[in-house]
């Protein structure tokens, strides 16, 4: 199964970039999008459908916010909408799908940047979700979490740690949840292959050129629970692909 990961920052401006000859490439199996900022009912499927794709949406009742789709080539088994917490699923976080008895969640983690009063729902949240994905692996012991989890989780996920110490992505706080994330069973599939430093799956917009100079943040993620680990057979972060500010991050996974 390839999987790829990725923020569009808004489904209808990527389209107006290129996403649909990209996605002619058949650049993966199963694609999880996140910040989709889109309705079903307002997008045109059929480009989708002619190219083999399945599209299934979680939108936000806000308009034009959040929201996450995945589309596939491959048939699910079962689709779940959300998670039951209602607080996430009005902003449409959170979109689950199984084959067979890999369980695939897609998540779209909230950001902290616009103030203290969402840094601290971002952090209500990650706790809820970890309880919820605990609960979860349960059921399922082979999961993928995809997603934008909005946390640089090591000094070598971001191009300038010591300036970042206190910047919502890289609080202390937030990398403490993604070890204590990854304590509990999870694993990161990237860096099964990529060891190396200086690989960013996102850049700021408010600063001009950092993306050509690649001074970013690895905030995407594919992870997978143990049982997976060896099925991970290739990793691969994507910034060539220029429909957002952020781009896809890859793996393959022996299923």
């Amino acid at each position: 199964m390839r999987i790829i990961s990725y923020n569009v920052n808004g489904l209808r401006a990527a389209i107006s970039k290129g996403f649909l000859n990209w996605l002619k490439m058949d650049p993966a199996d199963v694609i999880c999008l996140q910040e989709t900022k889109a309705r079903k009912e307002n997008i045109d499927h059929k480009p989708f459908h002619e190219l083999g794709y399945l599209d299934y949406w979680f939108s936000a009742q806000k308009k034009g916010y959040s929201g996450v789709a995945v589309f596939t080539k491959i048939k699910p088994d079962n689709v779940q909408y959300g998670t039951g917490h209602k607080v996430s699923d009005d902003e449409g976080r959170v979109l689950q799908l199984d084959f067979g008895n890999v369980h695939l969640i897609n998540a779209y983690f909230p950001s902290g940047t616009s103030g203290e009063e969402r840094q601290t729902f971002k952090y209500a949240w990650l706790d809820e979700f970890f309880s919820y994905l605990d609960q979860v692996k349960k059921k399922y012991p082979k999961m993928v979490l995809c997603g934008d989890y909005n946390i640089a989780h090591k000094e070598i996920d971001i191009h300038n740690p010591k300036g970042n110490k206190k910047t919502s992505g890289f609080r202390p706080e937030e990398r403490a949840w993604m070890d204590k994330f990854f304590d509990h069973g999870w694993i990161d599939s990237f860096r099964i292959h990529h060891p190396e430093p200086h690989r960013y799956s996102w850049w700021s917009k408010r600063f001009p050129g950092v993306r050509a100079s690649n001074k970013g943040w690895r905030i995407d993620y594919i992870n997978v629970t143990k049982p997976l680990k060896k099925k991970v057979t290739d990793a691969e972060i994507y910034p060539n692909v220029m429909h957002s500010d952020h781009c896809p991050v890859y793996a393959v996974i022996r299923v």
